[in-house]
């Protein structure tokens, strides 16, 4: 599907914020998270981690987990 033909499908009618292409987010959006979306996130990292070391410290880098297990990560819902 191209843009054009997904107009024509749509009859020329812009999306709104209710089709399926969401809103940009804003910097106060980056600490709402849902537990699924920081699930997702930690799966899609340990896929693509070449072993633990590489996971845990990826993992830490992108806030998805905290580097003192005292604390929770820097992400959080």
């Amino acid at each position: 599907m191209t843009i054009g033909s997904a107009r024509t499908e749509l009859g020329g009618d812009r999306l709104t914020s209710s089709g399926s292409i969401p809103n940009q987010r804003t910097a106060a959006d980056a600490y709402r998270v849902s537990e699924e979306q920081l699930h997702r996130a930690r799966m899609v990292v340990a896929r693509n981690s070449a072993d633990s070391e590489d996971l845990r410290q990826l993992l830490d880098m992108l806030g998805l987990i905290s580097a003192n297990p005292d604390l929770p990560p820097p992400v959080t819902r």
